[in-house]
C-alpha cells in the first residue's frame, strides 16, 4: 500500500495524540485503529501496525515512569516474561479461537472499572495496604492479561491498571507506570507473532511511531505532574468510551 505525504503527516499526528492519551490512561488505540481503517488499511494489517507504532511510545512512556522513580524493575522481574509468554500464547491463539464473547464482557468490565475509579474512596497517589503478595502474583495477573491483549487487546492498559491499584496497593502515578512496563511487554510479545506474518504496513508504523515518541514522554511527564487528579478521571473518560465503542460501534 502507498500512502501521499499529507496522509502519513497526519497519521504522524494521530500517533502524537494517541501516544499522550496511552500513557496517562491507556487507551490509544481507541484513536489510532479507527483511523488505520479509515485510511483502508485492512483489519489484521491495521492490529499489527497499530502494535508496532504504539510499543515506541508505550517505551518512551515506560522509560520515563522509570527515570522519575515510579516503576521498580526488579520487583517486575518475573512479572515482564510472565506477560510476554501470555501474549505470545494470545497471538497465536486468536488464529484458531472465537473472541466474539469478549466482544460483550470486556464491556461489561471497563464499566465497572470505571464505576469503581469514579465512586471507590481513597484513590489517591499514596500506596496502600496490598491484598496479594506483589512477588507471586503479578506475574499471574501479567500473564492473564498479556494473553488477553495477545487475544483481543481493547482495556489492556485499564486493566492492568485497575489491577495494580487494587490487588497490589500502588498509588495511581505508580500503577499507570508499572502499566506502561507491561503494556510495553505484551504488544512486543503480540508482534514477536505480527511482524513474521507480515501483517506491518511499515511506512505507516515508522511516521506514527516518530510521533509516539513525543506524545508519550509529553503524556508520562503530564502524568506524573498531575499524578491522580489527572489519571483518575482520565482513566474512567478511557474506559467508558472503550466500552460503548465495543457495544455500539462493532
Amino acid at each position: 500500500m502507498t500512502f501521499d505525504l499529507t496522509v502519513l503527516f497526519a497519521l504522524a499526528g494521530v500517533g502524537v495524540v494517541a501516544g499522550f492519551v496511552d500513557a496517562i490512561a491507556g487507551g490509544g488505540g481507541l484513536i489510532t485503529v479507527p483511523v488505520l481503517l479509515s485510511v483502508g488499511i485492512p483489519p489484521v494489517a491495521a492490529f499489527g501496525t497499530n502494535k508496532l507504532q504504539s510499543v515506541v511510545g508505550t517505551a518512551i512512556a515506560a522509560t520515563t515512569y522509570w527515570r522519575k522513580g515510579f516503576v521498580a524493575l526488579k520487583a517486575l522481574s518475573f512479572a515482564i516474561p510472565a506477560t510476554f509468554v501470555g501474549a505470545v500464547l494470545g497471538a497465536w491463539a486468536v488464529k484458531s479461537m472465537d473472541t466474539s464473547l469478549l466482544n460483550y464482557a470486556v464491556p461489561v468490565a471497563l464499566i465497572g472499572i470505571a464505576l469503581y475509579f469514579t465512586f471507590a474512596p481513597k484513590l489517591s497517589d499514596a500506596d496502600r495496604h496490598a491484598r496479594l503478595q506483589f512477588a507471586v502474583f503479578a506475574p499471574v495477573m501479567g500473564f492473564l492479561i498479556g494473553f488477553y491483549d495477545g487475544i483481543f487487546g481493547p482495556g489492556t492498559g485499564s486493566f492492568l491498571a485497575m489491577g495494580f491499584v487494587t490487588l497490589f496497593g500502588l498509588g495511581l502515578t505508580r500503577a499507570s507506570g508499572n502499566t506502561k512496563f507491561l503494556n510495553l511487554t505484551s504488544n512486543l510479545g503480540a508482534l514477536a507473532v505480527f511482524i513474521p506474518s507480515g501483517d506491518i504496513i511499515w511506512p505507516v508504523a515508522i511516521v506514527m511511531a516518530l510521533g509516539q515518541v513525543a506524545g508519550g514522554y509529553l503524556g508520562a511527564m503530564t502524568g506524573i505532574r498531575f499524578g491522580a487528579k489527572l489519571i483518575r478521571p482520565l482513566v474512567v473518560v478511557v474506559s467508558i468510551i472503550l466500552a460503548l465503542r465495543l457495544l455500539v460501534f462493532r
